[in-house]
């Protein structure tokens, strides 16, 4: 009977690994499919247009006389609006995580997580509507403009979308830890701050990184908030510069692209996919090192 069952078990182990491994395959394909489409899609443009010219062309203008399709003034402003995103979102993310994880007290952290979660499930539009509503004209009255849709406010709003992903995923990681660490460095007689600042954020710091890089890729990508509280215009990036992002130039322009403007803006979504992923691996890498550093 025992042999029975055992033989049954591996049975549906066998299956279940199968299913697993038939899903890791799926997300390799989907991968290399994406790339190999982003490639196909956007090299055509920019073998036409000329690498340099496309890149560090400062004047975007596909449907004029004299069609020009540069696109440093969006490449320049989604890495502005990202970084700006990630200084406001990380630290007010992370030290959320760990108020909720080591200060707050069990039904205060309780009150709290669902509100956090509530944050991301709110669809990127009414982001950028609220945004535009309320934030656009708080910025302009705040800091006399003309109007309030602006790097600066983009910047706001991704960093609030971003709160959610950094803390959960970094809470998750402090809470994970075993508890010996912490009760170590306390039996040691260092205070609760110093073993939250020196001990368990160190510890964590690959799920803290991990939620960083998702906080990147959010930001990065977003589309429709941060049309609607930037301004839209392609112009270099000035913290209070109407601009507009690359993800913004593809969706504002491609239901009346065609010919070269349509394949430009495929290009533009290829040097996107390559930014995200030079991103990834360089904070991978960084990942690599610090793990290294403290073993």
């Amino acid at each position: 009977m025992k042999l029975k069952n055992k033989t049954k078990q591996d049975r549906v182990s066998g299956i279940f690994e199968k299913i697993f491994l038939f899903c890791a395959v799926i997300s390799i394909i989907s991968v290399v499919v994406i790339s190999l489409y982003m490639i196909i899609s956007g090299f055509p443009a920019v073998k036409e247009i000329g690498l340099f010219n496309f890149l560090f062309g400062t004047v975007w203008n596909p449907t004029g006389a004299n069609p020009s399709y540069g696109i440093l003034p969006m490449i320049l402003s989604s890495i502005c609006a990202t970084f700006g995103a990630i200084i406001i979102g990380v630290p007010i993310g992370v030290l959320t995580a760990v108020f909720l994880s080591e200060i707050a007290n069990k039904k205060v952290a309780n009150f709290i997580r669902p509100f956090i979660e509530i944050l991301s499930g709110i669809p990127s539009v009414i982001y950028g509507f609220v945004g535009l509503i309320l934030l656009v004209p708080f910025i302009a009255k705040v800091f006399d403009l003309s109007y309030g849709a602006n790097l600066f406010t983009g910047m706001l709003v991704l960093s609030i979308m971003i709160l959610p992903t950094i803390v959960t995923i970094s809470e998750n990681s402090i809470r994970s830890l075993p508890s010996e660490y912490k009760e170590a460095s306390l039996g040691l007689g260092a205070t609760k701050m110093q073993t939250i600042f020196k001990i368990l954020i160190p510890a964590a710091r690959s799920g803290i990184t991990t939620s960083i890089v998702l906080g990147i890729g959010r930001a990065i990508g977003e589309t429709m908030a941060v049309i609607m509280v930037t301004g839209n215009s392609v112009n270099m990036p000035g913290i209070f510069q109407s601009v507009r992002l690359m993800t913004s130039g593809i969706v504002s322009e491609m239901s009346y692209a065609v010919g070269l403007h349509k394949d430009a803006l495929f290009a533009i979504g290829l040097v996107l996919f390559i930014f995200i992923m030079i991103i990834n691996l360089i904070l991978n890498v960084f990942l690599a090192k610090a793990d290294q550093k403290y073993d």
